[in-house]
């Protein structure tokens, strides 16, 4: 009888022990599980987002190389040439920066973009530095950081001469061709719905549509539609100021501020050597000419006047 019972508390102890190990486990699982989904979760709310921690300045001089994005096919501010070289106003301060941060020129990683895609390509970690035409505005700067302006710039409107337009109330129910992501597209879209816009991708696109005759003329920055009209006879720059007078500045993802705080001093310590009016002797001179005076475009130090 005792051997009975005996057997039957082992039995018992066993069972309760068995029990005691599987709901162990069985939280164990379930807070593994949690923190598994926690880290789902924010994976997948990065992936919306778009956004990835950028480069720190450490980071960048650590690994030898910076990545700048610029544009491809907007001449003369930043493109590839008959040789395959890029160059620009844009690149050429590029260049500066490889070889005053990493030591060479050579150190510069180009990232080619497209207008409506610069902010992501900087929330998304693909490039560090934005330095393509970037104009400044409100919106842009809730969602990038931008560093001391080097141009200056307002919107221009290019046409055939043939039927050139030098007022914008001569767009009425007519066809504006504009760049998406561009100040041109949101402020004719916010300030003349009665302009209808054709809206292309990349500019070498836009420039198509004009001289297809897809558009009755062509909206963006005015230093760009001013130099692309010297190298395009049979057009011309009917409107040469359009809006409010904007910046241009270098741009680094949201909150990367030693980074922002490097180009800023950079920028402020280039003006000693007039660095921008060299930029635009060697870039933009050959092909504006004496069609634009530098102090009107070039932005020294930081400092608009």
């Amino acid at each position: 009888m005792k051997k009975k019972l005996l057997r039957t508390l082992l039995l018992a102890g066993l069972t309760l022990g068995l029990l005691t190990g599987c709901s162990k486990a069985a939280d164990q699982t379930s807070a593994s599980g949690t923190e598994e989904n926690a880290a789902v979760s924010t994976q997948e709310e990065e992936a919306e987002t778009g956004n990835s921690t950028g480069r720190s300045l450490e980071e960048i001089k650590e690994s030898g190389t910076i990545k700048i994005g610029v544009f491809s096919d907007k001449n003369p501010f930043g493109y590839v040439d008959a040789n395959g070289e890029v160059q620009g106003y844009d690149v050429y301060f590029a260049k500066r920066i490889g070889q005053d941060l990493l030591g060479s020129e050579e150190a510069v990683e180009f990232v080619f973009v497209e207008a409506a895609n610069r902010v992501e390509y900087l929330q998304s970690g693909k490039v560090d530095i934005i330095l393509a035409n970037f104009t400044v505005t409100e919106e842009r700067a809730e969602k990038v950081d931008f560093a001391l302006p080097y141009m200056k710039v307002a919107l221009g409107i290019v046409s055939p001469d043939g039927a050139l337009i030098t007022d914008v109330e001569q767009l009425k129910e007519k066809t504006l061709i504009v760049v998406k992501g561009t100040t041109a597209e949101s402020y004719f879209g916010e300030n003349h719905p009665e302009i209808k816009l054709l809206k292309f991708d990349e500019y070498q696109e836009a420039y198509d549509a004009l001289l297809d005759g897809r558009g009755d003329a062509f909206s963006t920055d005015n230093t760009e539609v001013l130099a692309w009209a010297l190298q395009n006879k049979g057009f011309t720059v009917g409107v040469e100021s359009v809006g409010s007078l904007d910046t241009i500045a270098p741009a680094v993802q949201k909150g990367n501020t030693e980074l922002l705080n490097w180009i800023n001093e950079e920028i402020e310590a280039l003006a000693a050597e007039e660095f921008f009016h060299k930029n635009f002797e060697e870039t933009l001179a050959p092909v504006y000419g004496t069609a634009v005076d530098a102090d009107n475009l070039v932005v020294e130090g930081g400092i608009v006047e």
